[in-house]
């Protein structure tokens, strides 16, 4: 059972379980509220380390070291497993020092789908105080325990809404959000360097350069993909609300992406990089921007505070 949940995800969203291995990350999840059902422990001083009153709730059972080793796939096993009911976002306390610092700043993951990516993709959106992270059904599982290590507890620090289809996600956004992509893919401009940030727009393109294509088929792949203005990721564009869409190397943006950002008039944010580098990692990209978005944001919040306590003339 124990194995089931850790590999399938089919098994983890029918029976709403997740499996979480550590003392950090089972105590970050105690103490954020998610229901521990079953907690494995090899001894009793692992359990000395977790929040008494929490722990009480769940079923304790003392296993060999040597089945916690079969069931983990971790290199050296700390002794202590768990499995806790799939965490509701809307009913999750996050730490007060997170939502203290917590910005009009969102994440929307479009066909992330290596786990070591989004799981340190989650954790910059912890750290730059993201109010809100959203997956795409292309995206991988969150849940998957390569997801929850890279994270490092990000899990339970900032909501994350997983497995949306995009007519959804215009409702998860605060009203007046406007979105920005991250995007390698710079149309006809020859002075802007060839920045990149994630994947080629179109779903189908390369990363590398491509030969242009055959004169009858460029003005349906123009259709095809929204126009979006285009500017380097330092300059001005992080205006609250505001959500920042990465997508994966191997797809890249989806076409319905485009569409959000070019409905909210949104941007195409490029991060420069030397000629010849075709894209930048989608946890690196994702991390540029989103600290970016929250230096602008506090900037500018600063400068509205600022204005604020002007003295009235007269």
């Amino acid at each position: 059972k124990v194995v089931t949940i850790a590999k399938s995800k089919k098994f983890r969203d029918n029976h709403g379980k997740v499996l979480l291995e550590g003392h950090r990350l089972i105590k970050d999840a105690l103490e954020a509220g998610a229901v521990p059902q079953t907690l494995f422990f090899s001894t009793v001083g692992h359990l000395k380390l977790l929040p008494e009153a929490e722990i009480r709730r769940a079923s304790l059972v003392k296993v060999k070291f040597e089945d916690i080793k079969t069931w983990s796939d971790l290199v050296t096993p700390q002794g202590l497993l768990g499995i806790f009911s799939k965490p509701d976002p809307a009913k999750m306390s996050y730490p007060a020092a997170q939502l203290a610092n917590s910005l009009p700043l969102l994440l929307i993951c479009d066909n992330i789908r290596d786990p070591g990516n989004l799981g340190t993709i989650l954790r910059s959106a912890a750290g730059a105080g993201c109010e809100k992270v959203l997956l795409t059904k292309g995206c991988v599982d969150p849940w998957e325990p390569k997801v929850l290590r890279a994270g490092m507890g990000a899990h339970f620090r900032v909501p994350i809404i997983s497995s949306l289809d995009w007519e959804s996600v215009p409702t998860n956004l605060p009203a007046g959000t406007q979105v920005c992509v991250a995007d390698n893919n710079d149309p006809g401009s020859t002075s802007l360097p060839r920045g990149a940030a994630s994947a080629p727009a179109s779903p189908k393109a390369p990363v590398k350069p491509s030969p242009r294509a055959a004169p009858e088929h460029e003005d349906e792949e123009a259709a095809a993909i929204p126009e979006l203005a285009v500017q380097h990721y330092y300059e001005d564009w992080a205006r609250a609300p505001v959500a920042v869409v990465i997508g994966g190397e191997t797809q890249g943006l989806s076409p319905a992406a485009l569409g959000l950002a070019a409905g909210t008039g949104g941007r195409r944010l490029l991060i420069p990089v030397v000629p010849g580098v075709d894209s930048l990692n989608s946890a690196i990209a994702a991390g540029i921007l989103l600290f970016e978005g929250r230096r602008q944001l506090l900037r500018r919040h600063k400068q509205e505070d600022g204005r604020q306590k002007l003295p009235v003339p007269g």
